[in-house]
């Protein structure tokens, strides 16, 4: 997905119809799952240690391990 469909997303989040917010909001989720998976994959092939990648995640070196370590 690119920038700009994200973008689209954001401004369909703040949507008056409760229900197109919604909808936003769950593919905003989706999408920025898949590119946190992507990043993480791409920063442990960098070298960086999951205590490192789990500070910019902003969670625990273990809860960033049981999600992503197995993949």
């Amino acid at each position: 997905m690119s920038i700009d469909s994200i973008r689209t997303l954001v401004g369909n989040a703040d949507s008056d119809d409760p229900y197109a917010a919604l909808r936003a909001i769950a593919e905003l989720r989706r999408e920025l799952d898949a590119i946190e998976t992507v990043t993480v994959r791409r920063a442990r092939n960098a070298g960086l240690s999951w205590q490192i990648i789990a500070l910019a995640l902003g969670v625990s070196r273990q809860a960033v391990h049981k999600k992503y370590g197995r993949k």
